[in-house]
């Protein structure tokens, strides 16, 4: 387990769960919190028996936003100031868009603000029966500056993401599932999540990282094809493919050469 102030970080039998330890403020994260979750990421994403990341939160909540209480007056900053804070935010949901290894939010409590956007920016949402996610920031006078604006849309649609945008709405368990946006709803969010990262980490490492990889709405259906062509031979030699077709011709469940040391 990595030492952290405000996170934790542990890996179990090749998942990595990362959760963010401030449950008396429902995980509003300060600038270490964001510099920790970003340590995280990157660690997690160069960890080669790593083949899941679950995030969540501790308590009752998954995050509720940045803490004001623990930040300098943000209208006394400079431009260049508070861009590189907000730039730290972003480079989380960054990290967490980019991984090839595919990425779980356990939404357990409400997921506000920056925190709706950690979770936007993971693979894969499963929500618990109090995980509302809000894009809150025009009820506060503010934009989308950690990403919902660029991750939402592509995730509901251009017409749902908007009302939720522009009204500040939440987003219920129900209405997240109902839209495609959660996997789905469970009583317990991170069993159920690791339930997922699990059925996940026994599929072929390679071709799992280079599927998430291929899901890229920005690029064209050209460079989707090339890229296609490159990673399905990285497959086509990969031994854990030959062993799940081998597995598959013979009924039964492939056995990879992999040992999670925890």
């Amino acid at each position: 387990m990595e030492a952290y102030d405000d996170i934790s970080y542990a890996v179990t039998d090749g998942i990595a769960t990362v959760t963010i330890e401030r449950p008396d403020v429902y995980n509003a994260f300060t600038r270490t919190t964001v510099l920790e979750l970003n340590d995280a990421a990157r660690t997690a994403e160069a960890d080669e028996g790593v083949y899941a990341l679950v995030l969540t939160g501790a308590g009752d909540g998954f995050c509720s936003g940045a803490d004001t209480t623990e930040m300098p007056d943000w209208d006394e900053q400079s431009p260049e100031e508070y861009g590189a804070f907000l730039w730290l935010i972003q480079q989380f949901v960054w990290n967490l868009r980019t991984m090839a290894t595919p990425s779980i939010a356990a939404v357990n409590g409400p997921a506000i603000g920056a925190g709706c956007d950690f979770a936007l920016a993971c693979d894969l949402r499963v929500v618990g029966e109090e995980g509302v996610m809000r894009e809150g920031f025009v009820n506060v006078g503010l934009v989308p500056g950690d990403g919902g604006a660029w991750l939402l849309p592509r995730l509901v649609g251009e017409s749902k993401a908007r009302e939720y945008l522009l009204t500040g709405r939440d987003i219920t368990p129900e209405d997240a599932v109902d839209i495609g946006l959660a996997v789905e709803q469970a009583a317990d969010a991170l069993t159920a999540a690791g339930d997922l990262a699990a059925e996940i980490r026994d599929k072929p490492a390679t071709a799992v990282q280079h599927t998430n990889r291929l899901v890229d709405p920005q690029q064209s259906f050209d460079d989707y094809c090339r890229k296609a062509a490159e990673y399905q031979w990285d497959c086509v030699v990969d031994d854990e493919h030959k062993e799940a077709v081998a597995a598959f011709n013979e009924g039964r469940e492939p056995q990879f050469d992999r040992s999670y040391d925890d």
